[in-house]
């Protein structure tokens, strides 16, 4: 019998609030984090982007006992990691610990602009994520997930399958990015970012915004079914369309679905929780993936309206959010949506929805073709 793989502890640090709760509930109420600049940096084009206070993590790190010369990245993650393992009640300096960092870019900040005290090496992101596991006293050197948008649910895949393998006993999973002039530029370079919210599977949608947020789960391996949240299972899947347009025919979303589906249990699907950035070819490839697979008439929420693209958290912060949704029978509201605008009519909707179920299917897409979902069950 495979190990039962389970999430134990969960945060969520954004705008939108310190820990997963506040920040459920404030999706919940219509709450967006979601900002307009006129420009940044060197950067005059307006965009719309979801931003977190530094002033705030700093004293969020006073109050959490975190010290040492550490980025904004570095204290981002450990301000989600340290809570979601004090939840856990786990020692984190178990060599039965194993950590692994979702990020995309990591330490941007220290491009060109190097901070006291901080070797430059820690531009590389395995250099970043061994700071997070030392904190922690950790022995085991960190996994590095960094595979585009799907890194998120890609990072708890790679969690399942180390925990299955016997080595370890708890995963902490983190995902962090920051945004910075050299992300939005490369975005913005692609014609990919609207200046005004984005409005996921709506006609007049014009495009993504970018986003900050940490978040972090606790997956514990167990021979025995104990209850809670179980991570079922979990499938990536590349069709290698295009070195960042979506494949027109959804292929490698579908395949990735249709992996996922063989353990759902499809009258316990509350929704599926969707990449959704508002992009035109990202939407319409999804809503053709959700057809091929036979989920058109599943209820589809997606949460970018209110946090924007977080990147490497997305996969790992919408996954946390889906189970408290859950949970509280509901399917959150798709911020930004007005009216259907993609080919096959998915079932999105503007307002909070009540569902039924104890399963969710979390779906991310990438550039490069990458492509991946996850299966997460509550069990009583």
């Amino acid at each position: 019998m495979a190990r039962v793989i389970r999430c134990i502890a969960d945060n969520v640090v954004s705008p939108l609030g310190q820990d997963s709760r506040s920040n459920y509930d404030s999706v919940k109420a219509g709450k967006t984090a979601l900002a307009r600049y006129e420009s940044m940096c060197n950067i005059s084009t307006p965009f719309v982007l979801s931003r977190v206070d530094r002033g705030i993590i700093d004293a969020l790190c006073v109050k959490l006992g975190i010290k040492g010369n550490y980025t904004f990245f570095e204290k981002f993650l450990l301000c989600s990691s340290v809570q979601a393992v004090r939840e856990s009640g786990i020692d984190a300096s178990s060599e039965r610990v194993l950590f692994i960092v979702s990020t995309t870019k990591g330490n941007t900040s220290l491009l060109g602009q190097p901070q006291e005290g901080v070797p430059d090496e820690r531009v590389l992101l395995a250099k970043a994520a061994r700071e997070v596991s030392l904190f922690f006293g950790n022995p085991n050197a960190p996994l590095v997930v960094c595979n585009a948008c799907i890194s998120g649910v890609c990072a708890q895949i790679e969690a399942m399958r180390a925990l299955r393998s016997g080595l370890y006993d708890y995963a902490v999973v983190i995902g962090a990015d920051e945004q910075s002039p050299f992300i939005i530029s490369g975005f913005l370079s692609f014609k990919a970012i609207s200046d005004e919210p984005c409005r996921p599977f709506d006609k007049d949608r014009r495009g993504l915004n970018l986003g900050e947020c940490a978040a972090t789960v606790v997956l514990e391996a167990s021979d025995e079914i104990k209850g809670g949240w179980e991570l079922v299972c979990g499938a990536i899947r590349n069709d290698a369309n295009h070195i960042s347009g979506p494949s027109r025919t959804g292929e490698g979303s579908y395949l990735a679905l249709m992996e996922v589906l063989k353990e759902c249990r499809r009258d316990e699907l509350a929704f599926v929780n969707v990449h959704g950035t508002a992009t035109a070819y990202n939407d319409e490839m999804e809503s053709i993936a959700l057809y091929r697979a036979g989920l058109i008439d599943v209820p589809v929420t997606g949460l970018k309206g209110y946090y924007g693209h977080t990147m490497g958290a997305a996969g790992i912060m919408e996954s946390i959010l889906s189970m408290y949704a859950v949970r509280d029978n509901t399917v959150l509201a798709t911020c930004g949506y007005h009216e259907q605008g993609v080919t096959y009519p998915v079932s999105v909707s503007s307002e909070i929805r009540e569902c039924k179920g104890s399963e969710f299917i979390k779906l991310l897409s990438g550039f490069g073709g990458s492509n991946a979902a996850l299966l997460y069950r509550f069990v009583e």
